[in-house]
């Protein structure tokens, strides 16, 4: 199943002085590999609005991501 993190990107909004950033999108083929890859963008603190959507459409963002991060770093 592949997975998509989508989020605004900080520093592009910094460099062209744009409001909001640009979204940006990456794909995964492991949820592993998602949620690793969003704790990195949640924890560099540029990163807003960041998603987890599997291949069916279901979506992870705010307190339920966090929350979802947090049991998979225990793990």
């Amino acid at each position: 199943m592949t997975y998509r993190i989508s989020y605004e990107d900080g520093w592009a909004a910094i460099a062209g002085g744009a409001e909001g950033g640009a979204t940006r999108t990456e794909y995964f083929l492991s949820e592993h590999e998602a949620l690793q890859r969003a704790r990195e963008l949640i924890d560099s603190g540029v990163h807003h609005g960041v998603s987890v959507c599997d291949g069916d459409g279901n979506a992870l963002l705010g307190v339920c991501l966090q929350l979802k991060l947090g049991a998979s770093a225990a793990e």
